[in-house]
């Protein structure tokens, strides 16, 4: 007459949060399904599928690839972020960036290479593409081209 439906309480990986709070310091990798907040000190790799956000205290040094960023601390190393990597005003980075979206707040520190994903296609393309009248490469190779014929 009763049914003994017991109700299970998951969650669902990639909802759930990871927090290193400030005062915190870890070294190594760290592999997540989750959003994390960092406020700490992580020497190491921080991977995850979702978004990470280091807080005003918060240090990575290593390797953070994420699907969106948002940075008020400091970071040194490789970022590798899929979608948006936004830095506040207090940020302040160090190392090689590969983004697809760049925000950036006025005030940040940005001394790093940075590649746009998406933009490697694009350049293939316009380089591809010998015949633009407008290219003064072309028209050097052109012009040195019909001297040296004369």
């Amino acid at each position: 007459m009763f049914s003994e439906k017991k109700e299970k309480n998951t969650v669902n990986p990639g909802t759930g949060q990871n927090r290193i709070n400030e005062g915190t310091s870890l070294t190594g990798d760290i592999n997540s399904k989750g959003f994390f907040r960092i406020d700490g000190t992580i020497t190491g790799n921080v991977t995850t599928p979702s978004k990470v956000v280091i807080g005003k205290s918060g240090i990575i040094v290593g390797t953070l690839k994420c699907q969106n960023a948002d940075i008020e601390g400091s970071f040194e190393g490789d970022l590798d972020v899929a979608e948006t990597l936004t830095l506040r005003s207090t940020a302040k980075i160090d190392g090689e960036v590969s983004t697809g979206k760049l925000a950036v707040e006025p005030g940040a520190t940005f001394n790093a290479s940075c590649v746009m994903k998406g933009s490697a296609k694009e350049s293939k393309e316009i380089n591809s593409n010998s015949s633009n009248p407008y290219d003064r490469q072309n028209r050097s190779k052109t012009t040195t081209k019909e001297t040296t014929q004369s």
